[in-house]
């Protein structure tokens, strides 16, 4: 009995150290001179089910409330100080996606696009966000997945 709990408990850390060693920190990303992002933030794949609901929630990504899309015309009060995200997908790779999600900053100066991967460099944060990304490493590569079903 305790050799099998002991089996478990090793099993568990096991499991906890992959998924914890899988995911790229957020100070860790490597961007290029484009400001795209090659390789995954997690090495799993997204779930474009989860993205799609991550970037509609308005306490998550928030994404309507600056991009359309009309894959969700069924939401309201879709923005316009962003791109129309339509054709998203047939039209940015997706390491460039990958990497405006992370920190769009990196491929436009000047934007109001939040970094969504960025743990640090901010002013006058509230402290209970010190430290937090916008989304995590496996929401990230979810929206990202979802963005790149919208091909026109």
């Amino acid at each position: 009995m305790k050799n099998s709990m002991l089996l478990a408990a090793c099993a568990s850390v096991a499991l906890f150290a992959t998924v914890a060693i899988g995911e790229v920190a957020p100070t860790d990303v490597v961007f290029s001179d484009t400001g795209a992002v090659e390789g995954s933030l997690t090495g799993v794949a997204g779930d474009p089910t989860n993205g799609a609901m991550v970037f509609k929630n308005r306490k998550k990504g928030n994404c309507l409330a600056c991009h359309s899309n009309s894959d969700m015309s069924d939401q309201q009060f879709h923005g316009e100080i962003g791109p129309s995200l339509d054709g998203a997908g047939s039209n940015w790779s997706e390491a460039e996606l990958r990497g405006l999600l992370t920190n769009s900053k990196n491929t436009f100066d000047g934007t109001m696009m939040p970094a969504f991967y960025v743990d640090s460099g901010f002013f006058r944060v509230m402290s209970k966000f010190e430290g937090r990304t916008n989304l995590t490493a496996q929401e990230v590569e979810d929206v990202l997945a979802y963005i790149q079903t919208l091909t026109e």
